[in-house]
């Protein structure tokens, strides 16, 4: 078999997290090698995961974009996509910005309803 990685691959056992549907959707992983553009990944149970999705090392506190290159039952290889200088924020920190924002947008409309001539 031909090799057609670019990278070495080097065996890791980092457990991880696939997120999406707007992060709304994760799934625990387990990443068993990596390079610095792409990954084997294994889950639970075989189920349905989009073409595009972000994958998070916890040990590595790092979150990328990852398009799945080929799927059996529970393993995986994705291809990490390098956003071109764009910075990649934590689900945590996604999580909190969502709520930020929403938080911000309920105290204008009460500010406009404040204000509002009676």
């Amino acid at each position: 078999m031909q090799e057609r990685r670019n990278f070495h691959r080097g065996r890791t056992f980092l457990s991880g997290r696939i997120t999406f549907n707007n992060r709304f959707s994760t799934m625990d992983c387990l990443v068993r090698n990596l390079s610095q553009n792409g990954a084997k990944l294994i889950i639970s149970s075989p189920v349905m995961i989009p073409h595009e999705f972000d994958i998070h090392i916890h040990k590595r506190g790092d979150s990328q974009r990852a398009r799945l290159i080929w799927r059996s039952d529970i393993e995986m290889g994705i291809a990490l996509i390098h956003a071109g200088g764009s910075s990649v924020v934590s689900i945590e920190t996604a999580r909190r910005i969502r709520t930020l924002e929403a938080d911000r947008d309920a105290l204008a409309k009460r500010v406009a309803e404040l204000n509002e001539p009676t």
